[in-house]
C-alpha cells in the first residue's frame, strides 16, 4: 500500500506509549494498534485530528504516500 502510517515514529519522537495515545484521543488501544500497523484501511478525519493535537504534529508528521511505480 503506498500510504505510510509513521505513528510509531511520532510516539517515539515525543515518548508516549500507544496505550497513552488511546486514552488521550479516546480510541480503543485494539483500533490504534491496528493504525499503527499499517492495517487500517482508512481513517476518519476526526481521530487525525485528535491524534494530531496530542502529539502536537500536522497529519503529514503521520501519513506519508511512496509511490509504487519507483523505477
Amino acid at each position: 500500500m503506498p500510504i505510510i502510517v509513521n505513528l510509531d515514529v511520532m510516539l517515539a519522537r515525543r515518548k508516549m506509549s500507544l496505550s497513552e495515545l488511546a486514552e488521550k484521543v479516546d480510541i480503543t488501544l485494539a483500533n490504534l494498534s491496528i493504525l499503527k500497523t499499517g492495517k487500517a484501511k482508512a481513517m476518519r478525519f476526526s481521530t487525525l485530528e485528535a491524534i494530531c493535537n496530542v502529539l502536537n504534529c500536522q497529519p503529514g508528521d503521520i501519513l506519508e504516500f511512496v509511490s509504487e511505480d519507483i523505477k
